[in-house]
């Protein structure tokens, strides 16, 4: 209980200070607003962002200052520092001077990348994000610009222009704006004195400070977008519903029928033998036997329960708005966080059940267990790290950050794991298989290529992932683009209806699979049950190449090498998911026979 309860106000601290840059900011007449630059990157390519300086903008004529970031901030590449723009509340300015530039060959090859490449720039006034390009890029047609042969015009922008909204004493929302009539052609330049320079516009507004991230979640809120939606609702509503039907006409009915014929008490001992020499009750003698490589089958099974434990921690807080756009990382640090506090369901859940299925090596069990998603998960982060420090990238994390998750996962996630372990280990349950385990086991039949574990794990994950489908554009629009996702609620409809879809469709092929007189369904339910994370990752190779303009090797790395992460944690989670709806029916069907 006392572990509990430090848990629970660790989660508290945490989130407190994820939230931290939510707090209301009060400004007087000309008192200064700060702003801080961010980051710069191709638009294309969400994750290759840069440190703003690193292209040659004017510095602050004091000296650069980096603002003290959360957790969540740092992992998703922010790196907040001064600008030498000076925003006094309520007084406009017009054409005020930031700095001249005397730019050399190396920084106008760096600027001629930055524009040819689409480079944006982010800012944060008051924590408002607001967002620029560096420049544009402007075709020639033949002999267009005074050239001959056409080309491309690569123009760097000069001027910003900040549009405020203010409600008395706060400011409510940030536009920015370029000025297209005030650029220099870097096009072939060797050296250029280039004259920066910027102007502010403040109005008033009637909106209120509890709603000016408003703006920001509308794209999720418009009523295509919202049809769309409802639309994918109502698509796997009708997909849940047809798969009951399925079951319910059709398997429930067979069902009837062999609980019929196998307990049916008046037959002779001729027909007895014959009515035993097939079906799913010819195998009640293996059924419940143990699968293979149970270490390994047990960890599987604690670290998938432990995933969906963590989803549903973040849909509770997400529904109860805890996460609203640009607040700071807030849902990254609360992954962390969740991940690390439900280390002990892993531990628990792996332990209780290696236990009970004969298990004496726990020790072993409770390392697998930690490894099972950590390891991977470390090796992906480390390669993909260094590429992001050869590329110099933000995505890069700093040496302390590093040092504070490895910390976490020594002080949190692995204690936590090994105590669950100790409770799951001295755990009293029993299995209690309601059918006695032969000696040996029966040898399987051959089958049929499409009762083979793959296309059985195909015919599982096409189901549920057609259900999902539509609703993942949006995600990875989100995740892997420019656009917000706020519509949290309808995520979990779709979550929920995931789970059921995929338990569903579990249990069936688990039927079929024993019916035909193949009792190795323990491995087979979870491979059946995660194999929505094979269609998930399918669809990213067609997100990359028909929905996105992403591009590059770092990009590349990211995308494949964290999705791929994000498939596993699926396949963990689906697979869990899986293996308990096919155990629950499992135990129905042979506990309502009478098996010698």
């Amino acid at each position: 209980m006392r572990d509990a309860g430090l848990a629970m106000w660790a989660t508290a601290i945490l989130l407190l200070v994820a939230g931290a840059a939510a707090k209301e900011h009060k400004y007087k007449q000309g008192q200064e607003v700060s702003i801080w630059a961010n980051k710069v990157g191709p638009f294309a390519n969400p994750t290759e962002t840069y440190q703003y300086f690193n292209l040659p903008f004017c510095h602050p004529k004091e000296g650069k200052e980096y603002k003290p970031e959360g957790l969540g901030e740092v992992l998703e590449g922010d790196r907040l520092v001064s600008t030498p723009y000076k925003l006094l509340f309520k007084e406009d300015k017009e054409n005020e001077v930031l700095c001249t530039q005397v730019l050399d060959s190396d920084d106008l090859d760096q600027l001629r990348d930055a524009v040819a490449e689409d480079y944006y720039f982010q800012m944060f006034i008051d924590s408002l994000p607001i967002w620029g390009f560096i420049g544009k890029v402007e075709k020639l047609g033949e002999g267009g610009g005074g050239k001959q042969g056409g080309g491309e015009k690569l123009s760097l922008f000069t001027h910003i222009h900040f549009d405020v909204l203010h409600s008395k004493d706060q400011v409510i929302q940030v536009d920015i704006s370029t000025d297209p009539s005030k650029t220099v052609d870097i096009t072939t330049a060797d050296k250029a004195e280039v004259e920066f320079t910027y102007s502010v516009s403040w109005k008033g507004t009637d909106i209120p400070y509890e709603r000016r991230m408003d703006k920001y979640a509308k794209y999720s809120f418009l009523p295509q977008h919202l049809e769309i939606h409802w639309f994918s609702i109502v698509n796997s509503c009708v997909t849940v519903l047809l798969l009951t039907g399925f079951l319910a006409t059709i398997l429930m009915r067979v069902l009837k029928n062999d609980f019929i014929k196998y307990t049916n008490s008046g037959r002779d001992d001729e027909a007895l033998e014959d009515n035993e020499e097939t079906g799913w009750k010819l195998v009640h003698g293996d059924v419940f036997r143990f699968p293979p490589h149970l270490n390994l089958f047990c960890a599987v099974v604690g670290s998938g329960t432990q995933i969906l434990a963590m989803a549903l921690l973040i849909f509770a807080m997400s529904l109860a708005g805890t996460y609203y756009p640009y607040n700071g990382g807030a849902m990254l640090t609360s992954v962390v966080v969740f991940y690390a506090l439900t280390a002990g369901i892993a531990g628990y859940v792996s332990a209780a059940l290696y236990k009970i299925m004969g298990g004496t090596n726990w020790v072993r069990n409770v390392l697998t267990t930690t490894l099972l998603f950590c390891g991977p998960l470390l090796a992906m982060f480390s390669y993909l790290n260094t590429v992001a420090w050869a590329y110099g990238s933000t995505a890069a994390l700093p040496f302390g950050t590093i040092v504070i998750m490895l910390v976490l996962w020594a002080l949190v996630t692995f204690p936590l794991t090994v105590v669950g372990g100790i409770m799951g280990k001295n755990t009293k349950a029993e299995f209690n298989a309601p059918c006695r385990t032969t000696k040996y086991p029966r040898e399987i039949p051959p089958l049929p290529w499409y009762r083979q574990t793959v296309p059985q794990m195909l015919m599982a994950g096409f189901l549920p992932f057609s259900a999902i489908y539509i609703e993942l554009y949006y995600i990875f629009a989100s995740v892997w683009g420019h656009k917000v996702y706020t519509i949290y609620s309808i995520l979990f409809i779709v979550f929920i209806i995931l789970i059921i879809v995929t338990a569903f469709i579990t249990i069936a092929l688990t039927y079929f699979q024993l019916a035909v007189e193949d009792h190795s369904w323990w491995w087979r339910s979870v491979m059946c049950g995660g194999s929505t994370a094979l269609f998930i990752y399918a669809y990213c190779f067609y997100y990359w190449y028909a929905r996105s303009d992403m591009n590059g090797l770092m990009q590349a790395s990211f995308y494949f090498g964290y999705m791929l992460m994000v498939c596993y944690g699926f396949f963990l989670m689906l697979g869990s998911v899986g293996f308990r709806a096919s155990l629950g029916f499992v135990r129905h069907i042979y506990k309502a026979i009478k098996c010698e």
